[in-house]
């Protein structure tokens, strides 16, 4: 707030030889000039919510980005589906502000991820690699030519670590990173993560085939809320003293449709298709890990000062009464108009930005949104000018309502 005639506001209240014509003033006047002062102070005091990053003064937030795995966008409570039991992303959404009309740049899920933590449109990421992979392969020499596509894939398999991405850049403000989940980009340092549950693989496991396609998928990452959320909870542990950003992008609701049947039993009884009942439970499972992450954080004293984001990596299609059991390709990839398709549940999701006492409850129905903004959107979260990268804006605009 600017001072008037360079003296603070206590001043001007508070001690009236500041400015003799303010003893000529009336009693009615100065009180009436003293209230608007004091408006403009709580104004000011109220906007602080209008900047999550600016809200705690000891440390910036922390910033968890919740990644679903082929989570349909209608599949939410919050999105109207009250056939689906999603509680926890329901009460963060409710308690956030929420886009629904916000779409990912693919309708499968590596482009997607890559254009998350790089900010990087998916023909761009991959212009990108092919001009590193080139410019690499004319200072070698191989062998043969199987040699050459032999390397050639490697580097593909790992080309992220040439690239700029979230992680790196965050560690510049003094955070940690943590990787859980799907990742595809062969180990967790790769992207710039400090800690991790993806390590890539050996040579002798690439020719196990369905094997090592777990591996590339994520490997031991893909047991996160799957399995156990233990590692999540030990790097929350261990970075206790400094701000974190942790990627949470479990392999969920995606295939195989095995929830345990505390998830499943939610519908069993349900009128609706097998598949859907099966889908569903994974949703349920999802959502369930969403919620024991808040409520570690809550038990930690952390909470408050932890900003969510959540968004799909592409879309899916399953209504209560379409029954894809049968046939296989379906079954894993869901209805035509969903994962690999060209309609609009292809590519839409909702996207959520939730942090308590810091971003104001809301929802927007008309603004198109495009998820390479998350990029932006979690370095000026962070306090990180995102004018220094040019590859998205931050939604936080959008948010407050100020100018885009």
């Amino acid at each position: 707030m600017k001072h008037l005639n360079h003296h603070s506001e206590r001043d001007l209240i508070y001690n009236r030889k500041v400015d003799p014509s303010f003893e000529s003033i009336s009693t009615p006047l100065r009180f009436f000039y003293i209230s608007i002062i004091c408006g403009l102070m709580m104004v000011s005091c109220l906007s602080v919510t209008s900047n999550p990053a600016e809200n705690n003064n000891s440390r910036s937030p922390n910033i968890i980005l919740i990644i679903g795995d082929d989570h349909g966008y209608p599949y939410f409570g919050f999105m109207g589906a009250d056939y689906v039991q999603t509680p926890n992303m329901d009460t963060l959404a409710s308690s956030g502000f929420v886009f629904t009309n916000a779409y990912v740049p693919s309708n499968h899920c590596r482009p997607s991820l890559q254009a998350l933590i790089t900010g990087t449109l998916p023909i761009v990421h991959n212009n990108m690699v092919d001009s590193m992979a080139q410019a690499k392969m004319a200072l070698m020499r191989f062998d043969s030519e199987e040699s050459r596509n032999s390397w050639e894939k490697n580097f593909r398999h790992q080309a992220m670590e040439s690239f700029e991405t979230l992680p790196k850049i965050l560690t510049t403000k003094g955070y940690h990173s943590f990787q859980g989940g799907k990742w595809w980009e062969y180990h967790y340092k790769n992207g710039g993560f400090t800690d991790g549950m993806t390590t890539g693989w050996t040579e002798e496991e690439r020719k196990e085939g369905g094997t090592w396609f777990k591996r590339f998928m994520g490997g031991d990452g893909l047991a996160l809320a799957r399995a156990t959320m233990q590692p999540v909870y030990d790097f929350i542990d261990s970075t206790s003293d400094t701000p974190f950003f942790i990627w949470y992008a479990p392999e969920l609701p995606h295939y195989p449709f095995n929830a345990p049947d505390k998830y499943y039993n939610i519908y069993k009884e349900e009128d609706m298709a097998e598949s859907a009942k099966r889908y569903y439970a994974n949703c349920s499972w999802f959502d369930d890990g969403v919620g024991a992450l808040i409520n570690y954080l809550k038990e930690k004293d952390l909470y408050n000062n932890t900003v969510f984001i959540y968004v799909n990596d592409n879309g899916w299609e399953q209504e209560p009464h379409q029954e894809f059991r049968h046939d296989s390709l379906r079954w894993h990839n869901g209805g035509d108009k969903g994962k690999l398709g060209i309609n609009d549940q292809s590519f839409r999701t909702p996207i959520v930005i939730a942090q308590k006492n810091a971003i104001q409850s809301g929802r927007d129905d008309e603004s198109l949104i495009h998820s390479i903004d998350i990029f932006s959107t979690i370095l000026e979260l962070a306090g990180i000018s995102a004018d220094d990268y040019e590859k998205s804006q931050s939604l936080l605009p959008l948010i407050t309502g100020s100018e885009v």
